[in-house]
């Protein structure tokens, strides 16, 4: 895929802002009749090129594509701007050298470290060599940990338990904690899992092991189960 694309009105919402949340995207605002933009463009297409991807260049014709060009309410082209997660992280306007449009980009977008493309690998093996260099990434943890999560057995599920521990607490790694705790115990029928739930109900208030694993197995059915909103209220009701 080209990491040059033209950019319209209709294609603004796919080509850059959905874009955004996989790659960087740098939008130049331009038109026909603007000598700067004539510039500028060339510097833009070698400067993303050698990226090799990783970075994709939008180009918006200002004067066909009002709408896409009335997003960054620009005054004066041509405009740059970078996006990330559908969101303006940098930007600037004029004409610059290339070796300052070069270095803008290397700071908006750094480029993939030798740990970050391991990770993107996503194997065992290059996971475990991404981690060996940079023992705190986060990434490289999550997927590691799920790796070994899915494998099932308990030293693997022991293992993921030490490595999430050197990250810090989010929605994802709170799931994959539970996760690795709980085993297979939540991905069992709804019978089962309601028995257990109603068994370790009984014990909540004065057992930790027993609150922890009831937790840990809501937390794995999920907010979308029709059962945790009901079982969390059972859950208060036993320790208050």
């Amino acid at each position: 895929m080209s990491v040059a694309i033209d950019v319209t009105d209709a294609t603004f919402e796919a080509d850059v802002l959905e874009r955004s949340t996989e790659v960087p995207v740098v939008v130049d605002l331009w038109a026909a009749w603007c000598g700067p933009c004539r510039v500028l463009g060339p510097i833009l297409d070698r400067v993303v090129a050698e990226r090799g991807g990783d970075v994709v260049l939008a180009k918006v014709d200002v004067d066909s594509n009002p709408r896409a060009a009335a997003t960054f309410q620009v005054q004066s082209i041509p405009a740059v701007y970078a996006l990330r997660d559908r969101k303006v992280v940098s930007g600037f306007i004029g004409a610059q050298p290339e070796a300052a449009v070069r270095a803008w980009l290397a700071e908006v977008a750094p480029a993939p470290t030798e740990v970050d493309k391991l990770v993107a690998e996503g194997d065992e093996a290059s996971l475990r060599k991404a981690l060996v260099i940079e023992p705190g990434h986060e990434q490289g943890i999550i997927s590691l940990a799920s790796l070994l999560i899915d494998r099932g057995d308990d030293g693997s599920r022991q293992e993921a338990l030490q490595l999430l521990s050197r990250i810090p607490e989010t929605p994802d790694v709170r799931h994959l904690v539970a996760l690795a705790r709980v085993g297979e115990e939540a991905s069992t029928s709804n019978d089962d899992v309601t028995g257990k739930l109603d068994a370790l109900l009984d014990r909540v208030k004065g057992d930790p092991t027993a609150r922890q694993e009831y937790l840990d197995l809501l937390e794995v059915m999920g907010s979308d189960d029709p059962r945790v909103p009901e079982y969390r209220k059972a859950l208060t009701a036993r320790i208050f």
